[in-house]
């Protein structure tokens, strides 16, 4: 039995009770919403391994197969899509159940204190069907002049958020899950979510020294058009508001490797 659920109801419950995110100052930039997960962690009496800078995901639950990542987005500010460093986004790794948790707070809030403004967990299966592939950096030498500089391909996911992919999941807690999995008590079903897997994806690519210019192979989807089903769930006494799926734009990467939005 999954714990997500319960995780789910309280982690409403407290932005509910107005249970508010304390940073340590303003230079805390990261930690701070972590550390306001982490306390609903432990107030559903869930034990875990403390999590670490290089650690995937945040939180690895020690009684149940599950882990938790933790996402906090200032709002207003960029919610389309998110960096990551180490890990593509997967809904199952090192035999754990991922689950994601975007969390949006004030973007310049008058103190050290405000609250968490809107939630959404997802199975990180809704972000990316594929769990069998292995991150790694590599590297190699022989570059420059003297040919004694390292190159490190050392490579960054920037990828969809649930507040992206979905309308009616902003300003609201949705709890997103596959479908077979049972999301628990005090909870009710709003929405029917389907993801279909793409024509064509990327499975090598090449970067030319000379020209600056990168080259990426793309080979025919043996998955291709296979239908994942998510159910989206709400707690008893917020708003029966659907969600579905966003009508996608394409997304480009700029050259200091964030996001855009090709629709704007």
């Amino acid at each position: 039995m999954s714990i997500v659920g319960e995780l789910f109801k309280e982690c409403v419950s407290a932005i509910r009770s107005d249970v508010l995110i304390e940073r340590e100052g303003q230079r805390d930039k990261e930690f701070h919403f972590q550390n306001w997960f982490k306390a609903r962690l432990d107030a559903i009496g869930e034990p875990y391994d403390e999590p670490g800078r290089n650690t995937y995901p945040d939180f690895r639950c020690v009684r149940h197969a599950e882990g938790f990542e933790i996402k906090g987005l200032a709002y207003p500010g960029r919610q389309a899509n998110y960096d990551s460093n180490s890990q593509v986004p997967c809904g199952e790794h090192n035999g754990r159940q991922i689950f994601y948790v975007f969390g949006r707070y004030p973007d310049k809030p008058d103190g050290n204190r405000y609250p968490v403004l809107d939630l959404v967990i997802c199975h990180g299966s809704f972000l990316n069907a594929d769990s069998s592939y292995v991150h790694e950096n590599k590297s190699f030498r022989n570059f420059g002049s003297y040919g004694d500089i390292l190159i490190r391909d050392r490579k960054m996911y920037v990828a969809p958020t649930p507040l992206a992919l979905t309308e009616g999941a902003a300003h609201s807690r949705t709890l997103i899950i596959p479908a077979h999995m049972n999301a628990g008590k005090g909870l009710f079903e709003i929405s029917t979510l389907v993801r279909r897997e793409a024509e064509r994806i990327a499975v090598a690519y090449t970067f030319d020294l000379r020209s600056n210019e990168l080259h990426t192979d793309l080979l025919t989807n043996p998955n291709a058009g296979r239908e994942h089903l998510f159910k989206a769930y709400r707690m008893e006494g917020d708003p029966d508001t659907p969600v579905s799926m966003a009508q996608q734009s394409s997304t480009s990467i700029d050259k200091r490797g964030s996001a855009q939005d090709g629709g704007d």
